[in-house]
C-alpha cells in the first residue's frame, strides 16, 4: 500500500486541534533497510506548545524541543522516561511550537516487519497490538531518536505521511493518556482523538499521581 507521495504541508501547517483529527486515518509509512511498514492511525494527541502545561514546549524552546517551533511537517521524536521511542508530526505555523503525538494504528503493511521489530522489545500477543500504542507504534515503524526532524511530507524521505483519502468520521475526544496536573484535565483539555469502535485504539491511562517526598528526603 505505502504513503501517497505529497509535498503539500498545508493540511499541517494549522492549529493543533484543527490538525489533529486530520491525522485519523492518514498513513504513514516508513521505507528503511529492512522494508516497509505503513499504519493507519487510529489514535493521536494533540499538544499546543507554551499555551499548554502538557506539552514538552510548554516552558519554551530548548535543545530537545527545538523542532517542534517548525515549520510543520516534520518529526518530533523523544524517548519516554528513558525506556520508550514516540513520534509526533508537528503542526502549525513556524515559530509556534505544536505537535501531534501519535499514539496508536492499525499496521496495514509490512506486518510481518512490525511484529519483528516488536519482539525484539516484548511480547506480541496478536496483529491487533502492533502498533497500539505510542512506543509499540514507534517501534512497529522502526522510528528510533536517529530520525528527529525527518521531514514526513517533502519528498521520498525515510518516513512519510499521506492524508487519508477522505476526512474520518465517528471520532471521540477524551484527556490525553498519562498526563499530569492541568495538561490532564480532560475537561480543559479533551485533546485525545480517536476513531470510536476501532481495535487498535489504547487504553485510557490517568497519569500516576505524584510521591511526596517526606521532610528531608
Amino acid at each position: 500500500m505505502g504513503a501517497r507521495a505529497s509535498s503539500d504541508r498545508g493540511w499541517l501547517a494549522a492549529p493543533v486541534l484543527d490538525v489533529a483529527p486530520r491525522l485519523l486515518g492518514a498513513l504513514v509509512t516508513t521505507s528503511l533497510p529492512d522494508g516497509v511498514v505503513t499504519v493507519r492511525l487510529t489514535e493521536v494527541e494533540a499538544y499546543d506548545g507554551e499555551a499548554d502545561p502538557g506539552s514538552h514546549a510548554y516552558r519554551g524552546r530548548s535543545a530537545r524541543n527545538a523542532v517542534m517551533f517548525g515549520p510543520a511537517g516534520h518529526l518530533y521524536v523523544y524517548r519516554h522516561l528513558g525506556l520508550h521511542v514516540c513520534a509526533n508530526v508537528v503542526t502549525g505555523v513556524e515559530g509556534r511550537a505544536s505537535a501531534v503525538l501519535l499514539r496508536a494504528g492499525e499496521v496495514v503493511e509490512g506486518a510481518g516487519l512490525a511484529r519483528e521489530r516488536r519482539l525484539r522489545r516484548g511480547v506480541v500477543r496478536a496483529d491487533v497490538d502492533l502498533a497500539r500504542g505510542p512506543a509499540r507504534l514507534a517501534d512497529a515503524l522502526g522510528i528510533t531518536l536517529e530520525l528527529y526532524g525527518t521531514d514526513v511530507v517533502g519528498g521520498n524521505g525515510p518516513v512519510r505521511l499521506a492524508p487519508p483519502l477522505r476526512p474520518a468520521s465517528g471520532w471521540a475526544t477524551g484527556p490525553r493518556v498519562g498526563v499530569s496536573g492541568v495538561g490532564g484535565d480532560g475537561a480543559r483539555h479533551p485533546w485525545r482523538f480517536w476513531l470510536a469502535d476501532e481495535p487498535t485504539v489504547s487504553a485510557y491511562r490517568a497519569a500516576a499521581p505524584r510521591r511526596r517526598r517526606p521532610p528531608g528526603e
